[in-house]
């Protein structure tokens, strides 16, 4: 992260973040499936999430809030699931945990058509807590 030169009495400012998650893939004929560029990226111009063929994108301005979250059970994980409940996306590789991303307003995400838009998002990465303590930082300094 890097930030611009403070003048006295004014806050710094974040004028850069970047934050590359790769998904919690254990195995390799998964990984290959979802191909090269499955992951979560957090910069200053926004959040991008890719999962095989889908993507969600949203500027920082429309985070809310991040929490980790899990262990899951297995059959409510793995793959692209819709919540019924209230139309939550999840990307989901594995049980052992993830991070729950929130939206000020709903994402599209799911169809090719944008006619479903989504509240929040579900990421099995590598590090939730990491990535969920980014997005919260980026929330505050909103």
């Amino acid at each position: 992260m890097t930030r611009s030169e403070a003048t006295a009495g004014e806050p710094a400012v974040v004028v850069h973040y970047r934050l590359h998650a790769d998904f919690a893939v254990g195995s390799p004929w998964l990984r290959r499936a979802l191909g090269p560029r499955t992951g979560l990226e957090l910069d200053a111009t926004g959040l991008r999430v890719r999962f095989g063929p889908w993507l969600v994108e949203t500027p920082l301005s429309n985070l809310a809030g991040a929490e980790a979250t899990g262990p899951y059970r297995a059959w409510r994980v793995f793959g692209v699931r819709l919540s019924l409940a209230d139309r939550g996306l999840t990307f989901g590789t594995t049980t052992q945990g993830g991070v729950c991303l929130r939206f000020r307003e709903p994402v599209r995400g799911l169809d090719p058509w944008g006619l479903l838009h989504h509240p929040g998002l579900t990421v099995t990465v590598s590090e939730p807590d990491l990535v969920a303590e980014a997005v919260n930082r980026i929330v505050a300094a909103a």
